[in-house]
């Protein structure tokens, strides 16, 4: 969801463009991505089961917050249960980057019809969001997959009884249910989350990256710390714009089928905001931006 690797951010901006070739970077991007899930997927995890535990009264909830729930998860199913659901993600990581190289480097160029000028921000947030759009197509079912491996243990109640062995036996039971259709269950609500915060993740880690570079210098001669600093700000700004349609999304689909209707847009919006206020679009919100900084890190070592 926004958070390509250096590698490619720089070829993004023309710095190294002919000299290191797709399949390079396709590697490299893939590389960076795996290091992301890695440090990053565990407090996923964290996030997605805060988000989608059930509404009851604050004192009997299951969860009281992202410490509490890393307590509880690695109690009843070890420090595996943190990594519930990260072979789909994993599997996708490498074409997700390379789909995302491309959207950005063509809405770029369609923005940019000479290259020797620079992007203004808002064309580097417009590229982004095309980035999401194209994007989607692999990034909807992975998190579909994901997302209900990461609860069916708590929708269980443990590791007893659960529904699904993998990722391939979910994605082949939800192709039994309804075809295609149950895989891509979401589209709307995951464009809705990465177009906007896509675009804001380029634009943010661009702008940042120009205001830390010295009078006379390159971008490209930015120092590690730098550049690991501004992709943990970028990736801060990409979750703020994408954390509450994220909510949703992750709601949707979770949820039995016929549970909402159509997208799921207003039924899980209207219900989240009857049961637990506005501040129910900001579940996860620890997990997520104490996630933040360490996979965009480790994503760009």
């Amino acid at each position: 969801m926004g958070e390509l690797g250096e590698l490619e951010l720089e070829l993004l901006q023309g710095n190294q463009e002919k000299h290191i070739s797709p399949l390079k970077n396709f590697v490299a991007g893939g590389a960076g991505g795996a290091c992301l899930l890695f440090v990053g997927h565990p407090l996923d995890t964290i996030k997605v089961r805060l988000q989608t535990q059930p509404r009851v009264p604050r004192q009997d909830v299951l969860y009281k917050g992202a410490y509490d729930c890393f307590l509880k998860t690695v109690s009843k199913e070890g420090l595996l249960g943190l990594y519930k659901g990260m072979g789909a993600p994993l599997a996708s990581v490498a074409p997700m980057m390379a789909i995302s190289f491309f959207g950005f480097g063509l809405g770029k160029q369609m923005l940019q019809p000479d290259p020797t000028k620079t992007l203004m921000p808002t064309q580097l947030f417009l590229s982004g969001c095309l980035a999401g759009v194209f994007t989607t197509v692999i990034v909807c079912p992975g998190e579909r997959v994901k997302c209900l491996l990461q609860v069916q243990a708590q929708a269980s109640g443990g590791q007893q009884a659960v529904r699904y062995a993998g990722p391939l036996d979910c994605a082949l039971k939800l192709y039994k249910t309804q075809g295609i259709r149950s895989i891509y269950k979401g589209t709307t609500l995951t464009l809705i989350r990465d177009v906007p915060s896509n675009g804001a993740y380029f634009m943010a880690y661009d702008f940042l990256k120009h205001k830390m570079t010295a009078e006379g210098e390159s971008v490209s001669q930015l120092s590690t710390p730098k550049i690991l600093l501004c992709g943990g700000i970028a990736g801060i700004c990409n979750w703020v714009v994408g954390l509450p349609p994220d909510v949703l999304k992750t709601n949707f689909q979770t949820a039995p089928d016929g549970r909402y209707r159509g997208t799921g847009l207003v039924d899980v919006l209207r219900e989240l905001l009857r049961d637990e206020g506005p501040r129910a679009l900001y579940k996860g919100f620890n997990a997520v931006f104490l996630r933040a900084f360490p996979a965009n890190a480790w994503q760009r070592h």
